[in-house]
């Protein structure tokens, strides 16, 4: 598929998806949003493509939304009755791309070059490791555009970097630069602008190299859904399950290799499906 707003390339088996409308700071669009989605259902389906890396073309990561589009910028339709059952269709945008992040079954690295703020900040949130150059900022400046936080970043936002960072962060919508954004718990760590896509590569291989991709989807899946589970039994009813399907596949590949002292040969990929009584795609009902 060509793409109006993305560059995408591989590297090996690493998926790298650069936001691309350098001219514009990288602003999100509702179209580059439905490409999102399209590049990330395309990633899941191919055996090949292991680990997906974002970061942006230019001077920037993402400014945040396109606010020189025509009608509703954020894409939603205002004549719908917010109480209608026709509220289902009326999602923002980024909610819609963030939740397609959060069901990725391979793993999802930031990296981010520059400016990123607004939906430019909260689509990085469900990624699984966020870096940043030394240029890069941040901002979840909702309250001084007069609007909410979107892209779900309510629910993901207090699970990473606990809710009073959030509270400050969000209630007075400043931007802020990448030694804050480390110190309070966004960012893993700060490079070079010049070594930055070639660090987020390292830490995409060593998720890949010697690893069972239906292990790591799975494990992916486990951590981010059970940040919301309301008792541990739910990660043993889930885990259990994940379980018993990996040790009869994968796992007795990667007991042997290890008996052997030999690399493993992992066969079980993720077009083979999940296990038995795990849905891939779980999601509760929009009301």
């Amino acid at each position: 598929m060509a793409y109006n707003t993305l560059d995408i390339t591989t590297d090996e088996n690493i998926m790298i998806i650069r936001l691309n409308r350098p001219d514009n700071m990288n602003a999100f669009t509702v179209e580059m949003g439905e490409e999102v989605i399209n590049a990330l259902d395309a990633a899941d389906a191919d055996d090949n493509i292991r680990a997906v890396i974002f970061t942006g073309n230019g001077r920037a990561f993402c400014a945040g939304m396109d606010l020189s589009t025509d009608g509703n910028v954020f894409g939603l339709d205002e004549s719908v009755d917010a109480s209608s059952p026709d509220m289902i269709k009326n999602r923002d945008s980024g909610g819609v791309m963030v939740l397609r992040m959060y069901r990725m079954k391979k793993p999802l690295i930031a990296a981010i070059n520059g400016a990123s703020v607004g939906v430019g900040t909260t689509l990085q949130l469900p990624m699984d490791v966020r870096i940043a150059s030394t240029y890069a900022k941040f901002g979840f400046v909702f309250s001084q555009r007069g609007i909410t936080l979107e892209s779900c970043a309510s629910w993901f936002l207090p699970r990473l970097v606990g809710m009073q960072k959030a509270i400050e962060w969000s209630y007075t919508g400043k931007v802020f630069g990448a030694e804050e954004a480390l110190e309070g718990g966004l960012i893993s760590e700060i490079v070079e602008p010049d070594q930055l896509l070639a660090r987020a590569i390292e830490i995409a291989r060593s998720f890949t190299k010697n690893t069972s991709p239906m292990s790591v989807a799975l494990n992916r899946q486990l951590l981010w859904r059970m940040m919301g589970a309301d008792h541990p039994m739910v990660a043993h009813a889930a885990e259990s399950r994940t379980m018993y399907h990996t040790s009869k596949h994968d796992g007795k590949e990667g007991v042997q290799s290890f008996l052997e002292k030999r690399g493993p040969d992992f066969a079980d990929q993720i077009s083979n499906g999940a296990p038995a009584g795990f849905d891939w795609d779980a999601e509760p009902d929009f009301k």
